[in-house]
């Protein structure tokens, strides 16, 4: 029964009527637009006005013409109102790399213009505005507070910890801040290894949601990871959400709560090496073999040095040998008066009795007094005798957390562990 009813179906099937041979009909209606007819249409999108948008960043020699071309802003009385007004003139042809946004018409005439920037790290950032009103254009300046937003970055080393950072397009003032949290565990110089690798938490500063330029632009690495030589290190950004003033200053801790603020940097340079360490060696002015009480640091002239504990400003001058110097007395440690000096600098930031903070900058490198080429000098004194700079980046000045701190620091901890994690599946950069 099983193979008939199977054979009547198969013979069901293979005399049925091929599709192609069935008849097609084809129908034509008339179809009316539910709109208004087509010319109505075409007169009401000649009526209606478009506004358009173009944003971009100031140059070194912009004129107003130049600078509104670049807009799309086609506006002789726009273009003379930029040149008449001084605020405006200023803000936007004062300076490069500021953010500007145009608002025009479908006929190019400007309608609003904002210029963002920043100049320093108060954490604000200042608004040009430029509007056509009834009497002509106005122009006002505003300040509003910058707005911190986390980003996630990963990157591994193939040939150097820069190249590596820049691939993964990692900010250099975060790559920074991560050489500082882990300067006195990792040698950043010598110690790096092809396939040393790192993730991080960290902020970014914008402005009405939009990337800035200029100022301190970098946030605060919230948390990091880095795994040197099979070896890995971290540290987690935390405040104690209880405290209040000065007791609120925060510091970096392991994920497990142990404390990694030091109260001496490892270096007073950014990204320098030693070219000449705390020892013996022939000295090339004098031209005999003495003893090299300090470090010295490379550096191109005109770069950045900042001192590397908080302190006041002891002596900021010129001294014989030394050149240009600023000498920093810092907290008593138990062992007596502890000072450090930075000398052969081409500027000076500060004066003397002025109270600086770990990591500010306080002059640039330079040649002066007995210095063979441009570097740093760096002295590290207690009491008046010359000790081991290397030896300040061992001290720890942060006390462990509280009992009442630790539940608030194991959530963050938690939470941190999470993005970093999230951190390391970004495309990590590898320099090939």
């Amino acid at each position: 029964m099983l193979l008939g009813a199977g054979g009547g179906a198969f013979a069901v099937a293979s005399l049925g009527p091929d599709p192609s041979d069935l008849p097609v009909r084809r129908i034509l209606e008339s179809v009316q637009p539910a709109a208004a007819p087509a010319a109505e249409q075409a007169a009401q999108l000649d009526t209606h006005h478009f506004t358009l948008y173009r944003s971009d960043t100031t140059h070194a020699g912009d004129s107003a013409a130049t600078l509104l071309r670049r807009l799309g802003v086609d506006d002789a009385d726009a273009a003379a109102f930029i040149r008449g007004d001084v605020q405006t003139r200023r803000s936007l042809l004062g300076g490069a790399g500021r953010s500007v946004t145009a608002q025009a018409g479908d006929d190019h005439r400007l309608m609003r213009l904002t210029a963002r920037w920043i100049t320093d790290a108060s954490g604000n950032f200042h608004r040009l505005v430029v509007e056509r009103t009834a009497q002509g254009f106005a122009s006002r300046v505003e300040t509003a507070p910058l707005m911190a937003v986390s980003q996630l970055g990963s990157a591994t080393i193939a040939t150097t910890l820069v190249a590596a950072a820049d691939e993964a397009k990692i900010p250099d003032g975060v790559l920074s801040q991560i050489v500082d949290i882990f300067g006195a565990d990792i040698d950043f110089q010598n110690g790096l290894k092809k396939g040393d690798r790192f993730s991080v938490v960290y902020e970014t500063l914008q402005a009405d949601g939009e990337p800035i330029s200029g100022g301190n632009v970098t946030g605060r690495v919230l948390s990091a990871e880095f795994v040197n030589g099979g070896k890995t290190y971290d540290a987690v950004w935390f405040q104690d959400p209880h405290a209040t003033g000065a007791a609120r200053r925060g510091s970096y801790y392991t994920l497990d709560g142990h404390s990694l603020h030091h109260a001496f940097l490892k270096s007073p340079v950014k990204f320098s090496h030693v070219t000449s360490g705390f020892q013996m060696r022939f000295d090339p002015i004098l031209r005999k073999w003495k003893m090299h009480e300090g470090i010295d640091f490379a550096g191109p002239f005109g770069a950045p040095v900042r001192t590397v504990a908080d302190g006041v400003v002891e002596f900021a001058g010129q001294q014989t040998g030394y050149g240009n110097i600023i000498i920093i007395r810092h907290q008593p440690g138990p062992d007596g008066s502890h000072a450090t000096v930075y000398a052969h600098l081409s500027r000076i930031l500060v004066h003397p009795g002025e109270r600086v903070v770990q990591g500010q900058d306080i002059g640039r490198i330079g040649q002066t007094g007995w210095a063979t080429g441009p570097h740093l000098h760096f002295e590290y004194r207690v009491n008046g005798v010359y000790r081991n700079p290397v030896l300040l980046a061992q001290q720890s000045d942060t006390a462990p957390l509280a009992a009442a701190e630790r539940p608030a620091f194991a959530q963050l901890a938690a939470s941190m562990r999470m993005q970093l994690a999230d951190a390391a599946l970004v495309k990590t950069a590898s320099i090939q």
